[in-house]
Order: C-alpha cells, then sequence, then structure tokens
C-alpha cells in the first residue's frame, strides 16, 4: 500500500506525475508514455485545460461526433455528441432522417424555473417565525440587489421567497425555498451567491428580532428542477408510417411497459440519457445534474417510471415526453472551451430555452431509436455490429484484417467469441 503524500496540490504538474508514475506502476515508462502521449501540443490550449479541475495530469478524450437531419420545430439541425458508447450517435441519426420524412419534432419550453433552498434549524414556535419571516422577506431580497442587478438586466432574478415547515420530517427543521429565473445561464453560481446572501440577512435579522436562535445548516441550488420543463414529441398517421420496420402498437407497448414496471424503467430512461448526456457534456453543461433532477423526475409520483410516452388515438401515432432540463449557454465551460463553442455554434448559437428543446428532442430520438429496434429485430445485432471495430482494436487488427472482418460479419452474426474465432482464423491463413 503507498504512503500518504502531503502538499500534491503544490507539486508542478510534472512532479505529480512522477510521484504517481512511480507510486503505483510497475512499468513507469510505459504509464508515463500513455499520461503524455494525450497532451495538446498547443501548450496554451493545454494549459486551459489544465485549469479546469485541480490536479490534472492529462486529458481524457471522448469521441466527438454529429447527428444529422435533425428538423425541429421546421429548422434543421446537426447535433453534436460526446460519447463513447458504440451506436448512440447512429441511433440518433437513424432517428433523425426517419422522422425527417414524416414531419420532424415538435418541441416546446413549458417552465424554466429553478430553487435554491436555505435549510435552518429553529426551535421556536412557527408562528413566531413565519411573522418574522414575513416581515423580513423584503430585506432578504433587498440585500440580494447588487448579485441578481445583472440577471434581472436580462430578464432574470428571484422570483420568489417561501418558508417551508419540515418539522414533520425533522424536528425543527424548516427551510428558505426560493424560485429563479436564470435566463442563458445554468445559474448555480448566482443562486448559490443568492442564497448564501438570503442565509446571512436572516440570520442577523433573527438575531435582533427573535429570542429562540437560528441555526443555519446550509444553503444550496437544488439540481432537481420539476419546473424546468420542456416537452418533445413527434405524431404520425398511423397509414402514412411504415410496416416493414415499425410495429406502432408493440411500440406503444413497450412504452407502457416501462410506465409499470421500474425494472424496465431504469434501462429504459438510461437510454434516453444516452442522447441527452451527449449533447449536454458537447455544450458544456453539468450532466451529473441533469441525470440527478432527470432521475427525481422520473419517480416524482413515488414510482420510477417511463419518462416518455406513447399513444395511438384516431389512427394517429404520438410519442412524447416532458423533462427537466437546467442549462446554459453562457457561463462555466460555454465561454472557455472552445470545442463547446464549437458545439454551440454549430447548433446556430442557442439561448439556453433553445438548448433545452434540442437536447430533449435528442434524448427522444434516442429512445424512439431503441424501442424501434427493441420491438422488431431486436438491439443485439445493430449493437454488435457497431461494437465490432471496438473488439478488433481490442485484438490490434490490421487495416487490412479490419476490412476482411467487417465484410464477414456483413453476413454472419456478431458475438465476441465468432469475432474472435474469426479473427485467429484469418491470422492462422496468415
Amino acid at each position: 500500500m503507498s504512503a500518504p503524500i502531503s502538499g500534491f496540490s503544490k507539486l508542478t504538474k510534472s512532479k505529480k506525475i512522477d510521484w504517481i508514475v512511480e507510486t503505483y506502476f510497475s512499468n513507469k515508462e510505459e504509464a508515463k508514455k500513455i499520461i503524455k502521449q494525450y497532451w495538446n501540443t498547443n501548450i496554451t490550449l493545454q494549459n486551459l485545460h489544465d485549469e479546469f479541475i485541480e490536479n490534472t495530469i492529462t486529458n481524457y478524450y471522448l469521441p466527438f461526433g454529429v447527428a444529422p437531419n435533425f428538423l425541429i420545430n421546421g429548422k434543421m439541425h446537426t447535433i453534436p455528441m460526446a460519447i463513447e458508447e458504440s451506436s448512440v450517435v447512429a441511433a440518433a441519426s437513424k432517428a433523425a432522417k426517419f422522422w425527417l420524412a414524416h414531419g420532424g419534432f415538435k418541441t416546446k419550453v413549458l417552465s424554466t424555473t429553478k430553487i435554491g433552498q436555505v435549510h435552518f434549524m429553529y426551535p421556536g414556535d412557527f408562528k413566531t417565525l413565519e411573522t418574522f419571516f414575513n416581515k423580513v422577506k423584503p430585506q432578504l431580497i433587498a440585500d440580494v440587489k447588487p448579485i441578481t442587478k445583472n440577471m434581472e438586466k436580462r430578464g432574470g432574478g428571484v422570483l420568489d421567497i417561501v418558508l417551508k415547515d419540515k418539522t414533520e420530517d425533522i424536528s425543527g427543521y424548516y427551510q428558505l425555498h426560493a424560485t429563479f429565473e436564470t435566463q442563458d445561464a445554468m445559474g448555480a453560481n448566482f443562486i448559490n451567491s443568492c442564497l448564501e446572501q438570503f442565509a446571512k440577512t436572516f440570520k442577523a435579522e433573527s438575531e435582533k428580532q427573535l429570542q429562540d436562535t437560528i441555526e443555519i445548516v446550509m444553503s444550496i441550488l437544488s439540481n432537481y428542477v420539476p419546473d424546468c420543463l420542456v416537452r418533445a414529441e413527434v405524431s404520425c398517421k398511423l397509414e402514412d408510417l411504415p410496416e416493414d420496420d415499425f410495429d406502432a402498437e408493440k411500440f406503444v407497448q413497450a412504452v407502457r411497459i416501462a410506465e409499470v414496471e421500474p425494472y424496465r424503467a431504469v434501462t429504459h430512461n438510461k437510454g434516453i440519457m444516452n442522447g441527452i448526456d451527449a449533447v449536454v457534456l458537447a455544450t458544456g453543461n453539468d450532466f451529473r445534474a441533469v441525470e440527478a433532477g432527470v432521475h427525481a423526475y422520473a419517480a416524482r409520483n413515488g414510482k420510477y417510471s417511463s419518462l416518455t410516452h406513447a399513444k395511438i388515438e384516431n389512427g394517429v401515432f404520438t410519442f412524447w415526453m416532458e423533462i427537466p432540463l437546467a442549462l446554459g449557454t453562457v457561463g462555466g465551460l460555454t465561454n472557455l472551451h472552445p470545442l463547446v463553442k464549437l458545439a454551440l455554434e454549430l447548433l446556430h448559437k442557442p439561448s439556453a430555452k433553445e438548448l433545452m428543446q434540442i437536447v430533449a428532442v435528442a434524448g427522444l430520438a434516442q429512445n424512439f431509436g431503441a424501442l424501434r429496434s427493441l420491438t422488431t429485430t431486436g438491439i443485439q445485432e445493430g449493437h454488435m455490429k457497431m461494437h465490432l471495430m471496438n473488439i478488433l482494436n481490442q485484438m490490434e487488427a490490421t487495416e487490412a484484417e479490419k476490412e476482411t472482418i467487417v465484410n464477414h460479419f456483413k453476413t454472419n452474426t456478431v458475438t465476441h467469441s465468432a469475432v474472435v474465432e474469426a479473427f485467429n482464423a484469418l491470422r492462422l491463413k496468415k
């Protein structure tokens, strides 16, 4: 077991690597080579990446792909996707092409409210606390004016603050529950700054006006944003849909199963997030926050369920989703990361609301593609064909060998063992 190290963060990048290599790796030269081969040769660009986080030693690459042919509200889009999983970009592209011929995607932002909370303890009477809160509320809002001034110029700011009694859950526990509009910013830093000022004012005024002591526990935004919603949908007359590779009735049944069966719903929603996370990453947004909020929303009725829904009514097939997405197109990495700036320009420099709609469409398309395959041919054949190149790269196949094996599996079922067998047979011939 390695010994702990003191002052690691103060070491130079080179010294950090030396310590890691000496401490953890048997083949030290190979480890150092792998670490350094991912450095960017542009020193300025590498320094920019080094300063995104702490203790950076190298870059970790994900493929940055694009899915074309998305018709969204009558406007064509090519959607950037950063993801390592085989078949995601292909499935999204295939779904985009399918709906391009059937009217495209329709989207609408339903609301954009975000939430933050000051969590605090108070041992006294609720009515006394409520009277104090109503009296101090204007002061809470006034004291954050230096923080909200610029946001208000853009149409955002603090929407409201309410006092919530949570004593049924924890004795003496209350919240200042605040709602915000952050326009094109995701708004995490803005919201947290406001909340910390609320807490400071609330505490200071309570010491002047209340006999019982208020204890501030923490002040933090919530990544659960059930009132920051976007809807995406596709619809088409049944008679206009192809019958050879799309079974609308079975598709609707598959969605209903995900609505009632949590074991299926988790995998179903994971497929949706394949599309969503890939675009969130490519545009420099926080996919972890999005994931947490989305899965909480999927369980908002007390049971984890499908995020998408489908129906056939009056001869019309409709497939839709309403999903919470707190995204930004200004601030954070959006102004720093060159690929993020490129991705946003590729998307016609969207506002936060426009980006919400594009991301929701990517998730809906991904789910459509998965369910279309599951209810017709199954997903494994297509997925394994996409995974074929990964298997060949693991075996260090040459370009000529890859071409031969790929041609072989155009008419044969791809499994890992079948690929290994075909590869070994090819090598034996040589």
